[in-house]
């Protein structure tokens, strides 16, 4: 670990931390065995490293498929488990409209227009509440 960056690969996925948040950038299309390959080992990063958030930049992503989305759904979820918030940074346009055409809400999955904005809103709401249970809901 140098100046507190820690580089690993996930597949063919990498995975960088910085601080308490994972980052994952996502380029092109990501195979089916990768992506389940992805959320196993970030569910593992996570418990195994006690970050509190994972940042997951999708700008590279031109199309997603309700398979990715749902594995997008799965990773924030997992990782809320293990008391980590999810954040999915640069969404383009057409993806989110897809999305959306999909019906996929995403549940658990906050969104942010960049990476940097993703880190600063996951650094200015702290550790997940309850730690390993269920994320509470606020008015």
């Amino acid at each position: 670990m140098t100046n507190g960056f820690q580089h690993g690969l996930t597949g063919h996925v990498p995975v960088l931390r910085l601080g308490e948040v994972l980052l994952v950038t996502l380029q092109g299309d990501l195979q089916d065995s990768t992506a389940q390959q992805l959320q196993q080992d970030l569910a593992e990063r996570v418990a195994s490293s006690g970050v509190t958030g994972v940042v997951i930049d999708i700008s590279g992503v031109e199309i997603v498929d309700s398979f990715l989305g749902r594995v997008l759904a799965e990773i924030a979820a997992g990782a809320s488990l293990l008391a980590a918030r999810t954040v999915v940074a640069g969404m383009r346009p057409a993806v989110a409209i897809t999305l959306v055409e999909l019906g996929l809400t995403l549940p658990g999955l906050r969104t942010a227009l960049t990476t940097e904005s993703a880190v600063e809103l996951l650094a200015s709401h702290g550790p997940v509440a309850g730690h390993g249970g269920a994320p509470q809901e606020h008015p």
